[in-house]
């Protein structure tokens, strides 16, 4: 029997949007449906194989959850298995996005397969995920990345160890600036077991409590541990303000010592223009003179979104008591907020995503309320929500995103009140490799792909060759779209016509098709491409 192919409701999307179009076969939805589970050959696709090399016309045969084979496939292969007629549209590796927030066991990632992320990297900023109850256990990460992987998550998810997480389970209380050799073993000690269990490296949260209070010798006594299991040192950093990053990069170097560093969200708060762009990279090149390469990684949004309490002075954040600061220092703290707010663009440059105002700026919230918006603020306190914060320029975070060591990643979550979670890889290729094309599509893919397993240290996936992972994406890069924004943050992408996970349909048609993710771990994930090189 020839093979089959599809005839359901990628035809409709196709005929909608002129152009053929991946279609699914009968009864191909919902989470049990295993529609490549034989296997299928993509015909007539532009490979963009995620290494920047030229696209290349071919047929491409999946088959056990990899690659089989590139190239040229007769009827007689392809006897048997299901067939996507590509027509002549692009095949690339699934993105994978290094800063990822949720938790696939309470969360859907659909938001993310619909803009072609296969892969997310969890345990970010200094947290690590851990099942209800557990956080404070030493093997509390290994519990979490055994329940994801007896879940069926709907996306590939790896995860880092968070380092405030790592304080907290050694016991070490969140105000303490310097940990005694004890606590600090016991750090190295849940570390070494976190990295033993599979994470992928390490991660701090500097600008956070409890990070803000790690000293360098704190910080420097984890690089080796990391280094020593080839993890990634990987930094949301003490500052990104424009007349300190510099000194948080440093700080990121010494601290990672002979492990692969790694800026997360790399940004210029307060600065302006290309020119100033320009000389950080200069300075991210110069900065680790031997060793490995420092990396980074951004997202194409002119707005970060975080916690109201940047907005507030070290001694006022926990463990401090809030309410005693205000008594106290009342004075001194409004003065500060005044003087911070301004700074940072001012009352309109703040738009809560959380809470009782979210979806308004603090100015509107001040003026609806007739008081000046540090008194707002003062009322709010540090524990007050999440905020977008428009505190970037648009010119020199473009520049930052085009440099070729440089990833994409999102820093999102399902369901988050900034767009970026949604359309962070839609707008990338959108407005960066589409519309108005800054980057050929192929460095494009590499960025969001091969570029961000590298850094990762994650071998056998983010590429099209044989062997690899099948993690895939089928999609016509005209017809590309970011709809979230602002004010429907949420809106799915469009224009990822079919995404492949493991080898099987995650979404297609513009819907989920089947739960296909794993929990990849760091040794595991070494071990099954061994033979990719």
């Amino acid at each position: 029997m020839q093979g089959q192919s599809w005839t359901r409701r990628g035809v409709l999307a196709a005929m909608a949007a002129g152009a053929a179009c991946a279609v699914l076969p009968p009864g191909a939805r919902g989470t049990g449906a295993a529609p490549a589970a034989g296997g299928l050959v993509f015909r007539d696709v532009r490979v963009v194989d995620g290494t920047g090399a030229p696209a290349r016309a071919a047929d491409v045969l999946v088959r056990g959850g990899r690659v089989e084979r590139i190239g040229s496939v007769s009827a007689a292969e392809a006897r048997g298995l299901r067939t996507v007629e590509g027509g002549g549209r692009v095949l690339a590796p699934g993105f994978i996005d290094l800063h990822a927030h949720g938790n696939p066991l309470e969360q859907s990632y659909a938001p993310f397969l619909a803009m072609g992320v296969t892969t997310v990297v969890l345990g970010q900023d200094g947290g690590s995920p851990a099942l209800p109850g557990e956080g404070t256990g030493a093997d509390a990460l290994a519990k979490w990345m055994d329940a994801v992987a007896g879940a069926a998550p709907d996306i590939n998810v790896a995860t880092l160890s968070g380092h405030g997480a790592l304080r907290r389970r050694a016991g070490i209380d969140d105000g303490t600036r310097d940990p005694s050799d004890a606590q600090l073993q016991r750090m190295r000690d849940i570390l070494d077991a976190d990295l033993h269990a599979g994470a992928f490296g390490m991660s701090t949260g500097l600008e956070y409590v409890p990070g803000r209070y790690a000293g360098t010798r704190e910080l420097a006594g984890l690089g080796p541990v990391i280094a020593r299991h080839d993890g990634v040192a990987m930094s949301h950093m003490r500052s990104e303000d424009a007349g300190d990053v510099r000194d948080s990069i440093r700080e990121l170097v010494a601290a990672s010592g002979p492990a692969r560093a790694h800026v997360s969200h790399l940004k210029m708060v307060y600065g302006k223009g290309e020119g100033e762009a320009e000389a950080l990279l200069r300075f991210l090149g110069e900065v680790r003179p031997s060793g490995p390469p420092l990396t980074a990684d951004a997202y194409p949004y002119a707005a970060s979104y975080t916690g109201v309490a940047i907005l507030f002075p070290e001694w006022a954040l926990p463990p401090a008591d809030y309410a005693a600061v205000r008594r106290a220092r009342g004075d001194e703290l409004r003065a500060w907020l005044d003087q911070r707010m301004r700074k940072r663009g001012g009352p309109e440059a703040l738009l809560f995503g959380t809470g009782p105002h979210a979806g308004r700026t603090l100015a509107q919230v001040a003026d609806e309320a007739g008081r000046p918006f540090p008194d707002v603020l003062l009322d709010i306190g540090p524990g007050g929500g999440q905020a977008a914060h428009f505190v970037m320029d648009p010119a020199l975070q473009d520049r930052l995103l085009l440099d070729p060591r440089v990833a994409v990643a999102s820093d999102g979550s399902p369901g988050g009140s900034h767009p970026r979670g949604a359309g962070t890889f839609a707008k990338w290729i959108e407005e960066f490799a589409g519309r108005t094309p800054r980057v050929p599509l192929e460095e494009a893919v590499r960025k969001a792909t091969t570029l961000p397993a590298s850094i990762l240290g994650l071998r056998g996936r983010g590429i099209v060759r044989a062997g690899a992972s099948a993690d895939l994406v089928l999609f016509d890069p005209a017809r590309v779209r970011a709809r979230a924004d602002y004010v429907d943050p949420t809106a799915m992408a469009e224009g990822f016509d079919l995404v492949l996970v493991n080898g099987r349909i995650a979404r297609a048609g513009g819907e989920p098709v089947a739960r296909a993710g794993r929990m990849l771990r760091r040794g595991g994930a070494a071990q099954a491409a061994a033979a990719l090189g």
